[in-house]
């Protein structure tokens, strides 16, 4: 089996992405903008997150959760093969609304690996008639499957509760954090980072690790990937994408996507440009 073949196909449903990997890679630790759902195909993944270290065979159907990181491996040489599909945010917060009546709610997939039946179903149909019929002529039928599925996964496999608004000023990671978030492109260094936290260069490093399960400098690299697609998807050309990311030329980029995403910067375009 091939160590690196992940592909992004296109998807019909304007806000759902979709990958399709038979690997042996192993991904380092990372996060995603998104929900994530998918089908373990054939093989074992492994992987690690704040919920744990959790393990998955054909039939079993793994999530993610937005910002949640974590990493994956195979169980073996032999890999594994999966197919995912991620959701914008508001998607699975609009179903949660529509079934619930919770206003603005905040939802969390509870468990990293589930065997259910019924959603590897479920997700097999909205798989089949988003991903792998592009012609599907009735966009209703593939709204249908998406809304059976997304309300599964909010009834059996999430929590949710109302977000709480209330003010209050950011810890020093969060502004750190922050920071980052406002523009990943930034030659930030850790003294900047933490003059303005007002730790040490050491805290700071610590404390930003031991929070958001990746160091400054690897989280950074990360928002720059997310930076760059949101580009590439706007029909940026690759060259201009990386440049206004932050990174040092396309090859830079092109490194980041396949190391912590599994594909290619030109592959992205494909599949997110009609």
């Amino acid at each position: 089996m091939s160590r690196g073949r992940v592909h992004m196909p296109r998807c019909a449903i304007t806000g759902v992405e979709a990958t399709v990997a038979e690997t042996a890679h192993s991904f380092p630790r990372h996060s995603h903008d998104r929900f994530g759902v998918g089908v373990i195909v054939t093989g074992g993944h492994r992987s690690s997150s704040g919920r744990g270290v959790v393990e998955a065979r054909a039939g079993d159907a793994i999530m993610v959760n937005p910002g949640e990181v974590h990493d994956g491996s195979p169980l073996d040489e032999r890999g594994r093969a999966w197919r995912m599909l991620y959701f914008e945010p508001s998607m699975l917060t609009d179903v949660a609304i529509e079934l619930n009546g919770v206003i603005t709610p905040e939802i969390e997939l509870t468990q990293p690996v589930v065997h259910d039946p019924l959603l590897k179903v479920l997700f097999e149909r909205l798989f089949a008639v988003s991903v792998e019929a592009q012609t599907v002529p009735d966009d209703l039928v593939r709204e249908e499957a998406m809304l059976e599925l997304l309300g599964h996964l909010v009834r059996a496999h999430a929590t949710t509760h109302a977000c709480s608004r209330m003010d209050r000023p950011l810890g020093p990671i969060a502004r750190a954090r922050a920071r980052i978030d406002d523009d990943p492109s930034s030659p930030l260094t850790l003294t900047d980072l933490a003059a303005d936290t007002g730790m040490s260069r050491f805290q700071l490093l610590r404390g930003f690790a031991h929070e958001m399960g990746l160091p400054p400098h690897a989280y950074r690299m990360q928002r720059r990937v997310a930076l760059a697609r949101q580009f590439i998807a706007r029909g940026a050309t690759l060259a201009d994408a990386a440049a206004a990311a932050g990174f040092a030329d396309q090859s830079h980029m092109t490194r980041a996507f396949v190391r912590l995403q599994g594909i290619t910067p030109a592959n992205y375009a494909f599949a997110t440009r009609s």
